[in-house]
């Protein structure tokens, strides 16, 4: 399967503790930072309960 992706590049402001916790993870998972932020948006596009943000 030939998958064409449309990039769009982003910037995102986090906390000491929220950038420090990112990076953690990442080493302990030997995962580049981009695949786990991928991730977890995938996961947002599959539960709708937490596009409910009120």
């Amino acid at each position: 399967m030939n998958k064409k992706w449309t990039v769009k590049r982003i910037t995102i402001n986090l906390t000491s503790d929220e950038a420090n916790r990112l990076e953690k993870y990442c080493q302990q998972t030997g995962r580049p930072t981009t695949d786990v932020i991928r991730e977890l948006i995938r996961r947002l596009a599959h539960n709708p309960s937490s596009e409910k943000l009120n």
